[in-house]
């Protein structure tokens, strides 16, 4: 009887990913101009596949938290890749002027309301508080296409999508500081020199580590192939995962925050012969790849919640990420972006579509297996985080076409100088 529900499960397994590439080649187009998003449909079939009549498709984030965490951060690091690489706009203090706000005001903000909310309204400990604020502040970069950015030189790149798609971009980063504090929390206290290693090695220097290497790697690669070898001879499905795993590599292996070192590999490789058709193609490419894992991600995700994640959701909680999605992030972005030139239609759609999704599960997959919190408390963490999560794909996904489409409708195309 075990082998016999081992291999039914394998079966369903092997459709479920079937449906998931084919939804990947062909949703996109058929749910064009309609009110259901790709990561609805996913969400949905995740869901259908875990009812006990179906098949019982069982899976547990928590029992496997080592295969939860790669599997995400390889869906992150794929999708900073796409997001860098389709950025028209050239790097810099005044152009970027949104995204250096988003990051200096609204994510700590959104870290610090969560955590206060987990602390004192949840009655969580003070490492799962910090750790829950971590994890969901950052917006993601695998569930926002519909709110970003065009493929490279397309032109589609007015301030809220250029807004979003490089917040997306650089916060999936700066989110690593913060789970390290709950890690600091949990080991030290704030005593001894706890606090003051954070701050100079998990801010400061992998911070810099991962800007730095990210860099040197972005233009190293593109010397190489825009130079030394003619981009026709080259695949430009290995350049982008090659450009994606030695960036990530190589800053990881200077302890420095890879998801930084992959995005800003993207900007600086995008930087050396903007204009070529190459781009485009290597974009397309990481596309695809992201669908295909955000595809297997929701629809396990689906499965997880059928499958009890969700047994540990209080009314508090919901409560709490209700909250958090529509009122702490749109309030804080508006906050931060409080003064910028930007027409208030624009401040809008920023402060209202900061996406949440993969790159929660990342963190929360890497902060518990690294915590080992008491299992209560962690499925309680992963209830909240995943409600948080679906009520932005339900509410965002149902919203996003309609409001970006009226947004083109006066959309002007003139960035900063």
């Amino acid at each position: 009887m075990e082998g016999d529900i081992g291999t039914r499960t394998y079966e369903l397994v092997l459709l479920g990913l079937g449906l998931a590439f084919l939804g990947a080649a062909v949703l996109p187009r058929i749910l064009l101009g309609t009110p259901v998003s790709l990561p609805m449909v996913y969400l949905g079939s995740g869901m259908l596949l875990g009812l006990p009549w179906v098949g019982s498709f069982p899976v547990d984030p928590i029992a496997e938290g080592t295969l939860t965490e790669h599997l995400t951060e390889m869906a992150v690091i794929i999708s900073l890749m796409s997001a860098g690489l389709k950025l028209d706009r050239p790097i810099g203090l005044k152009r970027w002027a949104s995204t250096w706000h988003l990051l200096a005001v609204t994510m700590p903000l959104c870290i610090a309301a969560l955590a206060l909310g987990g602390y004192f309204w949840l009655g969580t400990s003070l490492t799962a508080a910090v750790l829950l604020g971590a994890a969901l502040a950052p917006t993601d970069p695998v569930l926002a296409s519909s709110v970003q950015v065009g493929p490279p030189g397309e032109g589609k790149e007015d301030e809220a999508r250029f807004a979003l798609t490089s917040e997306a971009g650089l916060n999936d980063g700066l989110a690593f500081p913060f789970v390290n504090l709950a890690i600091v929390i949990a080991a030290t206290g704030f005593a001894g020199g706890g606090l003051t290693d954070w701050l100079l090695v998990d801010v400061l220097w992998k911070i810099v580590a991962g800007i730095g290497v990210g860099a040197l790697v972005g233009h190293l690669v593109a010397v190489l192939v825009f130079r030394l070898v003619r981009t026709s001879a080259i695949s430009e499905g290995f350049v982008a995962v090659a450009l994606t795993l030695l960036a990530y590599g190589a800053t990881e292996l200077v302890h420095g925050y890879g998801f930084i070192g992959v995005f800003i590999s993207a900007v600086f490789f995008r930087r050396y012969e903007r204009d070529h058709d190459y781009h485009k193609e290597l974009h397309d490419l990481s596309e695809q790849v992201e669908r295909l894992l955000m595809a297997t991600i929701l629809i396990l995700f689906g499965a997880a919640i059928t499958d009890g994640l969700f047994d540990a959701l209080t009314l508090s909680g919901m409560l709490l990420g209700l909250l958090f999605v529509l009122l702490v992030r749109p309030a804080t972005a508006l906050l931060a972006l409080w003064g910028n030139p930007a027409p208030q239609r624009y401040k809008n759609v920023i402060a209202v579509y900061g996406i949440r999704g993969i790159g929660t599960f990342y963190y929360l997959a890497y902060g518990l297996n690294a915590l080992g919190l008491p299992e209560t408390e962690a499925r309680g963490l992963w209830a909240i985080a995943g409600f948080i999560v679906v009520v932005s794909i339900l509410f965002h996904g149902t919203t996003a076409a309609w409001v970006m489409d009226r947004l083109d409708g006066g959309r002007s195309t003139k960035t900063p100088s």
